[in-house]
């Protein structure tokens, strides 16, 4: 489609099942994901700033699936598409949308009977003449079978285990790295899709499980599924580490949001980055990890922004006054303004 699709969804099977037809269906696509609660909200607004920073296109659409929205936000998101001159659909199965439902008829399609997948195949159908060979059928409603608990269909367990795929894909962060987490769980879902009506199916795609969220990270060799993981996100860190930049009493790090793994993380960045002094991770609760290169004392810097320590090159310690959030770039500001506090509070 020529037209221009700002998906947001929800984070389980059935939300990235919505996507990955989208995806299928739209040449021109941006995904977001969202669990129940204040990301929501958080990710309504990031997709209207940034169809405000691509400029306004009559021809756009914002797209939520599997995910049902309170009045508010349901009020919001009109008033805003409305100003922006772009179209708007929901597409939801849960009870829980249903005032809003029905507040919003024009655009917001409540169907209990089905899962956000199969809602989102047949608006493609209808809308886009979308899969006229039945391609992506058989997929759908494997989804449909375990979103929404027919145990008894013959597609149940093969869904059983594509849900524990996709929930258990959690290697790559998805606040600091969302179009690359998003593509990892589309090949996840690709691959079953390519296994269905395979003799004892369901077996089979739970033992090929590990292989095939290896296969994902491989790119010159294989290894070991942490290691190649631990690769992988490093060379994302070094490719964009423009975004991730953070500085303290001018020394020049990178900052992670809860990737874990600081020390072969931190440490294989800043052999492939010399020119950056520190590694620094940080949860949602606070606590950071720094790693370092021997051109900082990080025993030091622990210990006065996060009354911490450790040694010259390894130390952590905890932020109190931390705000969290659920766009990274939120979270680097805040982080980045807290060390020019507490930097200039120790000159």
């Amino acid at each position: 489609m020529k037209r221009k699709l700002y998906h947001l969804s929800h984070i389980d099977l059935d939300g990235y099942g919505c996507q990955y037809l989208t995806t299928q269906a739209f040449d021109e696509i941006s995904c977001y994901n969202a669990n129940y609660g204040p990301e929501v909200g958080a990710r309504l607004r990031e997709i209207t700033k940034d169809i405000t920073k691509d400029g306004k296109q009559s021809n756009a659409i914002i797209l939520i699936t599997d995910l049902n929205l309170t009045t508010k936000e349901a009020n919001w998101i009109e008033k805003e598409a409305r100003a922006l001159g772009v179209g708007l659909q929901l597409l939801d199965h849960h009870i829980t949308g249903e005032k809003t439902a029905l507040n919003h008829s024009e655009w917001y399609h409540l169907d209990i009977n089905h899962c956000g997948t199969w809602l989102t195949y047949k608006w493609l159908q209808k809308k886009y003449d979308f899969d006229a060979k039945n391609e992506y059928k058989e997929i759908v409603e494997t989804i449909n079978a375990v979103d929404m608990w027919h145990s008894d269909s013959n597609q149940f367990e093969y869904g059983k285990v594509m849900m524990s795929i996709v929930s258990s894909a959690k290697e790559i962060n998805r606040t600091m790295f969302p179009a690359e987490d998003t593509a990892f769980k589309m090949s996840l879902i690709d691959h079953a899709g390519s296994m269905l009506g395979n003799s004892d199916a369901h077996i089979a795609l739970d033992d090929a499980a590990h292989r095939l969220k290896k296969e994902f990270f491989i790119i010159d060799q294989n290894n070991t599924k942490d290691n190649l993981v631990a690769s992988y996100i490093t060379s994302l860190l070094s490719s964009q580490k423009e975004r991730f930049t953070i500085t303290y009493q001018g020394c020049k790090g990178v900052l992670g949001y809860n990737i874990g793994n600081a020390s072969i993380i931190g440490n294989t960045f800043l052999v492939q980055n010399p020119d950056y002094n520190f590694y620094m991770d940080v949860n949602y609760r606070g606590n950071f990890s720094l790693r370092g290169n021997d051109t900082l004392d990080l025993s030091i810097m622990a210990a006065k922004v996060g009354n911490g320590g450790g040694h010259k090159n390894a130390s952590g310690g905890k932020i109190e006054e931390y705000q969290d959030s659920f766009i990274y770039e939120e979270v680097r500001n805040f982080v980045q303004a807290y060390l020019n506090d507490k930097s200039f509070e120790n000159k």
